[in-house]
Order: C-alpha cells, then sequence, then structure tokens
C-alpha cells in the first residue's frame, strides 16, 4: 500500500478520552475511531492486525481438531430461557423484540446456542468427540466501557465448545485447549501466564485465565518463573496424545500461577524464592469445564454404548480477538509508539523515501515495493524526513527500509528493526536478503 494513497489518519496530539497507551497508540495510529461509547470503527490498518490474530487463533484451533461454524449475533430469548441464565445474566446483556414481538438479544457468549445446535444433530456417543469454534462479535453493555478496546462494549471474540462423553474425556479436551491457546500466545509473540480462576456467570468448577504481562494490567498476577521457561513451538506436546495432556496438567498443577484474587500465600512460600516472579495482568483467554451444566438445563441426550442416553460433559474457551490487540500494545511499545510482533502487524515493513521526486530513490524504492506490495507499507508522500520517521516508528512496522538519495546512487539502503532500534546499512541484494524478499 502506498500511504499516499491510503486511509491512514494519525494524529499528533493524544486524544483526551484515551487513559492508557493502548487506546492512545491505536487512535494516534490510525487503527480504530469510536462511533459510540465503547464502540468502534475498526480502520483498515487496526483490521489488518485484527485479521493476523484472528488467523493465528484459526491455525490453532484447527490443529487440535476444533471444526468452525458461524453462530448469528442475535439470539432468541427462549434458549436462554431453557437454560435459566435469562433473567440471571443481568444487565450487561442487550434485550431486543423484533416487530413480531419475539424476544431477542445481542449474544454476549454462545452457550446456549451451541448447545442447541448439538443437541440438534448429534444422537449417538460415537459420534464423540466434538468441539466447535468460531470467531465472531459479541456485546456486552458495560456501564463504565472504558480503556479503548481492552474493555468495550461490542468485540470480537473466539469461543470454542466441547462435548465429550466423560469427564476425563472432557478434562483432555479442557488441556488440549490449553495446549493450543499456549503455542496462540507464543505466536502472538507476547507472554501469557495461566492461572486458576472463578467461572463466573458461566458456570463450572475448572477454569483458567490467561494473563499477559503489562505495567497497566488490571490484577496482579504471582507465577513461578518455570513458566517464563517453557517454549511450546519446541515443546514435544501433541494435543492426540494421552501422555502428553497429562504432562501438561502435572506441569499446571505444579508450577504457581494465580492472580490476587486466588492468591495461596501458603503455596507461594512452597517456591523457590529465586522462582518467585509477579506483575500485572491482562486477561486475554478463558477456558472452563463446566459439566453437564447446559446439556442437562436444555434436554441435550445422546445414547451411550449400552443404549441408555447421557448428558455430554461441555466446556467453553474463549479468546479475546480485539482485545488481545490492545493488550499486545500495553505489552509492546515505547515512546514513540507501538512495537508490533512480526506475526501480527499490519505491515511487516515501510519503505521510507527520504527525497520523493528524485528518480534514483523512486526507482530504488520500487524496486523494494513490488517485492511485496500487499506486505509492505509505502511511505511515498511529499513529507519531511521527521514526519516519516515519526509516523514509521508510531505505526510500528517491525522494519523500515530507509532510502535516501546519497545510499541510493551508491546502491545502499538502511535498514532499521523497530523492536531493538539497531540499524543495518547494507546492499539492496543484502537488504532484500536479510528481509526475505530476495
Amino acid at each position: 500500500m502506498r500511504l499516499s494513497q491510503a486511509f491512514q489518519p494519525t494524529l499528533k496530539e493524544v486524544p483526551a478520552e484515551a487513559q492508557i497507551m493502548s487506546h492512545r497508540l491505536m487512535l494516534r495510529a490510525g487503527l480504530i475511531r469510536q462511533t459510540a461509547s465503547g464502540i468502534y470503527t475498526w480502520l483498515p490498518a487496526g483490521l489488518r492486525v485484527l485479521r493476523n490474530i484472528a488467523q493465528i487463533v484459526r491455525e490453532e484451533q484447527d490443529g487440535v481438531g476444533a471444526q468452525e461454524v458461524l453462530m448469528p449475533t442475535l439470539q432468541s430469548a427462549e434458549l436462554w430461557k431453557r437454560s435459566g441464565r435469562y433473567d440471571a445474566y443481568g444487565p450487561e446483556m442487550l434485550r431486543i423484540q423484533d416487530r413480531q414481538k419475539r424476544e431477542l438479544l445481542y449474544g454476549p457468549t454462545n452457550e446456549e446456542v451451541v448447545t442447541d445446535l448439538f443437541g440438534s444433530t448429534v444422537k449417538s456417543y460415537r459420534e464423540l468427540p466434538k468441539t466447535l469454534y468460531h470467531i465472531q462479535w459479541k456485546f456486552r453493555d458495560e456501564i463504565r466501557p472504558r480503556f479503548g478496546v481492552m474493555r468495550g462494549r461490542e468485540f470480537y471474540m473466539k469461543d470454542a465448545y466441547s462435548f465429550d462423553a466423560s469427564y476425563e474425556g472432557a478434562v483432555s479436551s479442557y488441556y488440549r485447549m490449553m495446549l493450543s491457546y499456549l503455542r496462540i500466545f507464543r505466536r502472538l509473540g507476547i507472554k501469557a501466564v495461566p492461572t486458576a480462576a472463578d467461572t463466573g456467570p458461566i458456570g463450572g468448577d475448572l477454569s483458567h485465565e490467561f494473563q499477559v504481562l503489562a505495567p497497566t494490567g488490571e490484577s496482579e498476577v504471582f507465577y513461578d518463573s518455570r513458566w517464563d521457561e517453557i517454549d511450546w513451538d519446541k515443546e514435544d506436546l501433541d494435543g492426540n496424545r494421552p501422555e502428553d495432556l497429562k504432562k501438561l496438567q502435572d506441569l499446571v498443577s505444579t508450577t504457581y500461577s494465580a492472580t490476587d484474587e486466588k492468591h495461596d500465600t501458603a503455596a507461594w512460600e512452597q517456591v523457590p524464592q529465586e522462582r518467585q516472579a509477579s506483575g500485572r495482568g491482562i486477561e486475554v483467554g478463558h477456558i472452563f469445564y463446566f459439566g453437564t451444566k447446559y446439556t442437562e438445563a436444555m434436554g441435550v441426550e445422546v445414547s451411550g454404548a449400552d443404549g441408555a442416553a447421557f448428558h455430554p460433559h461441555m466446556g467453553s474457551y474463549g479468546v479475546g480477538v480485539s482485545r488481545l490487540v490492545g493488550a499486545i500494545i500495553e505489552a509492546s511499545h515505547d515512546d514513540n509508539g507501538i512495537i508490533w510482533p512480526e506475526s501480527i502487524a499490519p505491515y511487516r515493513a515501510a519503505i521510507l523515501n527520504l527525497r520523493s521526486g528524485d528518480d534514483t530513490c523512486d526507482a530504488l524504492c520500487e524496486r523494494f515495493y513490488q517485492c511485496a506490495p500487499d506486505d509492505i507499507l509505502y511511505d511515498d508522500r511529499s513529507e519531511r524526513a521527521g514526519v516519516k520517521f515519526n509516523d514509521a516508528d508510531l505505526l510500528g512496522h517491525p522494519w523500515q527500509i530507509i532510502i535516501g538519495p546519497r545510499g541510493a546512487k551508491n546502491g545502499m539502503v538502511e535498514l532499521k528493526e523497530r523492536a531493538t532500534g539497531e540499524r543495518f546499512e547494507l546492499s539492496v541484494d543484502e537488504a532484500l536478503k536479510k528481509l526475505g524478499l530476495a
């Protein structure tokens, strides 16, 4: 994309309504604009990040055998009355009526819809286990929406639901999903610690939150630093091998981690002092096992091997895709702007033409740009070099390709790595090779 043609409205001043860094930077960098309290329009660069995160989530969910569906944003109130949650959920639920006076709601979660879907299609234990997921917009009418996409009213979320024939099968599904989540967060370039959690209005008796460590986190997190040492990409754990899931379960049960709400001082004292770590955490994912809570309430049964009907065991697994955008910025920024991990950056590199209109500079910029026009933002504007440098740092591209008249004349370019600030003066061929464009 050529920046002269892009819809990329950056701001020089910090918006008054933005209280935390991610909200300020998302507004300043032109990722979002507010349309109503807690509701945002995602602009092109922000939408690219959102889609990149969603794609990683999809790949890792597919990798553990979950199957993608797409459930509606509007749900029938009758389903929620069957489960008993319609009156219990609270004022966060947006309740509406259609022209026929039928009661509807804008879904804050999807346990009822997916349980009804499952019950209408799956009839035998032979069809189990099943895990279904979707990535969809949701709405919760927060009384005080704040912090931009970190606590908005409308948000983009991946939620998955598992159905198993037994408690043992459901626990395997639970830890298979935990493994998927740990790999998702590793690919997103962030450290997320799983912590024991309350289940809230969803229900259940086995639950973990995933906390991204950042100074502006809402909760205090206490954890064994062994969590920092595990590379989930390299761990030889296969979600289809029961012994590997048991290994993960044992690791979780023996490696301390908790938020301040669940902190156990006695257990914490058993962690060697040199491994005691703490920090603020932002919740970006939450997984639950809740047994037959919904299948019983909604009358969903399947036939067992002996012909007797039983209620399948369920789990629910959520990742806040839009919330992750804010959480990643909170964990990865500096005074100049965002520092995107390469895996989710809106553009992998920016070309900074320091002398637009100079034939040599223009030609060299075009050579780099044509290598990957969908993954490079070419700053071809007639602006001062300082403006281009500031905007590139603000937008957080992992690499800056800096091309000025002196270097271009000699066939040289400068690369800047945004995360480290390190600069490399390279020949054109060396630079193309280093960026993987050769």
